[in-house]
């Protein structure tokens, strides 16, 4: 398994710590102890798990994949939003719980043009008003065809630090990694052109980030 760079502090904690739990217990001969500590150790290494080997489900540069693993909270259009250019978008949410790998991936090529951090609440991820409140991180990116899109990180009651080291300028690739959101919380994609583009999701869906695509463009 391997663990992503974006947690190496507390997955390294996590090994420690657990280590000397081990170690205390073995000495006391609690081998029930040890096992239980395994266990807990290699749940929580689970949350900053990085899977290889993902690849697109398509290259047409028409089509957009998932920017994070979860499920489908809610696709809907709004008449106006910053990440294209005060426009009206199409907006796909997913809800990343616990179990899912929290890293976030680029849903197409394109140039970091924007990237704009706003404080705000911790409330659940899972609950409609957290979308609008909770602290969130929104990353715009310029695509080939020259229209702006935009990805937003969005922190929940646990996932309370939005981790993205990428900078204004920085180029991404189809799929490629930008960040993560550390245990349960919310990834949004903004498209531009609702009227033209076509959502390939529906709420309730389990997608898979990199590799799901999300929404077909026709501009």
């Amino acid at each position: 398994m391997l663990l992503t760079g974006y947690g190496l502090r507390e997955w390294l904690t996590i090994l420690v710590v657990s280590l000397l739990l081990a170690l205390a217990a073995a000495w006391f001969g609690q081998w029930w102890a040890v096992g239980l500590v395994a266990i807990v150790c290699l749940s929580l290494l689970s949350f900053f798990r990085d899977p290889l080997g993902r690849k697109p489900a398509t290259a047409d540069a028409r089509d957009f994949v998932s920017p994070a693993d979860g499920t489908v909270s809610a696709v809907f259009t709004v008449d106006t939003h910053e990440a294209t250019g005060g426009r009206p978008a199409l907006i796909v949410r997913i809800f990343l719980s616990v179990l899912n790998v929290h890293i976030n991936r680029s849903p197409c090529d394109g140039d970091v043009i924007a990237i704009t951090h706003k404080p705000g609440k911790y409330l659940d991820a899972r609950t409609e008003e957290s979308a609008q409140v909770n602290e969130s991180n929104l990353i715009v990116m310029r695509t080939a065809s020259g229209e702006t899109i935009g990805i937003r990180q969005v922190s929940g009651a646990i996932a309370r630090r939005i981790v993205c080291p990428i900078g204004v300028g920085t180029k991404l690739a189809r799929a490629e990694r930008f960040g993560m959101i550390k245990f349960g919380s919310t990834t949004e994609l903004i498209l531009p052109h609702p009227e033209r583009t076509k959502s390939l999701v529906a709420k309730g869906d389990i997608v898979t980030g990199g590799v799901t695509i999300l929404a077909r463009a026709d501009w």
